[in-house]
């Protein structure tokens, strides 16, 4: 017992990300292996993501409300220059999506069969979704895992216990140390989660499956890595005037990683929170800025949207000039922000922004259905960009705000 201990104990101080490479290489052995027996495995994966689902809803809800009824009267969020920076991460992540594919213009093979999933018929119809989530039954909306509801509820209960009596404002900062002492415990469970979802993927579909859409993966990735390390660090580097690079990897390495296999967002708000207290940022910003990010923070969805239609619309041999696709840039962008709102997130956008350029909705679903041919790569990468890049803007205005007022204290 006394040589289990150590043990133990060496796994749970360990490095993380070590241990997650570990679960991959090990994940990726047993498919190739034993495939049935990665099958199998499968269930670790799906255990460890709904963990993180069923924890992340009440995470958000609890830190959110602590941090705002807990604020101190003059405190700098900087929430203002974080969703400038959120906003301007995702419009620019379509503009790489539109100039990659016209520098490798992309045709499909459309297929007969498509999702039968509805699409949104337009912008309206996805701003309506979002404000019906915003007014969602409390209860409801953490049931449900709708962290736009959830977030609302949160800012609004914050700010009414901002009132309330030390006594309660304690209660509600105790709570968020019970809750956030639970995520760690899951986080940890991390390297074994993902062993059993790459076991089961790779066991699943390997990479045969997506042979054929080379190109079009080529073209995705390509831009995701763009905005990944030049275009980010750039914003970055303008916010902060130091390197970016630290920053960047360090995130994509904490956050991305994980993000990329579990394919969810909300599941990565808690992994998120912990990376934002590793680096010392102020949790009244990221408690409020993570669950945010992961609602509007979409630049993997805008350009997911972007590269699928645009490839429809090479395939159709439709001419498009630059003002229509700085057009298609701000649609999907827009579009982008709302996928968290629209079942089926950002492949059912796809035909609204292919009604930019009159192409019939029949042949805009065949474009979906690619998508979820491809989307074991696709939904991966896309959610990695995005959940990272969260904690990339928020940490840049963070530090951005603390060398002004050190500058400041300086003069």
């Amino acid at each position: 017992m006394s040589q289990t201990q150590p043990f133990l104990a060496r796994v749970a101080n360990g490095s993380l990300v070590i241990q997650i490479i570990i679960g991959i290489v090990a994940g990726v052995l047993l498919a190739t292996f034993s495939p049935e027996s990665a099958t199998k495995a499968g269930f670790l994966g799906n255990l460890f993501v709904s963990a993180l689902k069923a924890v992340a809803p009440i995470l958000v809800f609890i830190l959110v409300a602590s941090s705002i009824a807990n604020q101190k009267k003059g405190a700098h969020t900087n929430m203002k220059p974080i969703i400038v920076l959120y906003l301007l991460g995702t419009f620019m992540a379509a503009v790489t999506a539109v100039a990659m594919s016209f520098l490798f213009p992309t045709t499909l093979t459309l297929v007969a069969d498509s999702t039968n999933a509805t699409p949104p018929e337009g912008i309206a119809e996805v701003i309506n979704t979002l404000l019906f989530k915003i007014v969602d039954n409390p209860i409801n909306a953490l049931m449900t895992g709708n962290f736009i509801g959830i977030l609302a509820w949160a800012i609004a209960l914050g700010f009414a216990l901002h009132q309330a009596s030390d006594a309660t404002k304690q209660v509600f900062h105790d709570m968020s140390n019970g809750v956030t002492l639970i995520v760690r415990f899951v986080i940890r469970l991390a390297p074994i989660g993902i062993f059993g979802l790459v076991a089961n993927t790779f066991a699943a579909t390997g990479f045969a499956a997506l042979a054929g859409y080379a190109q079009l993966l080529g073209v995705l990735l390509g831009s995701m890595a763009i905005i990944a390390f030049v275009v980010n660090p750039i914003i970055v580097f303008v916010k902060t005037k130091q390197n970016p690079y630290p920053l960047v990897l360090r995130c994509v390495r904490e956050s991305g990683i994980t993000a990329f296999f579990t394919r969810s967002s909300a599941a990565n708000i808690p992994v998120n929170m912990q990376l934002c207290k590793d680096l010392d940022l102020h949790e009244d910003t990221y408690s409020v800025s993570i669950p945010l990010g992961a609602t509007i923070n979409m630049g993997g969805a805008a350009i997911t949207i972007t590269v699928l239609t645009l490839a429809a619309v090479h395939t159709l041999g439709v001419q498009v000039d630059v003002a229509t696709a700085l057009l298609l840039s701000l649609v999907a962008a827009v579009s982008a922000c709302g996928a968290s709102g629209v079942a089926g997130g950002s492949l059912l956008l796809i035909p609204l922004a292919c009604s930019l350029f009159g192409i019939p909705n029949e042949i805009a679903m065949q474009v979906v259905a690619v998508g979820f041919i491809i989307g074991v790569i696709q939904d991966s990468a896309e959610t990695a960009l995005n959940s990272s890049t969260d904690v990339i803007f928020t940490a840049a205005a963070c530090r951005a705000a603390e060398a002004k007022e050190g500058s400041a204290q300086t003069v």
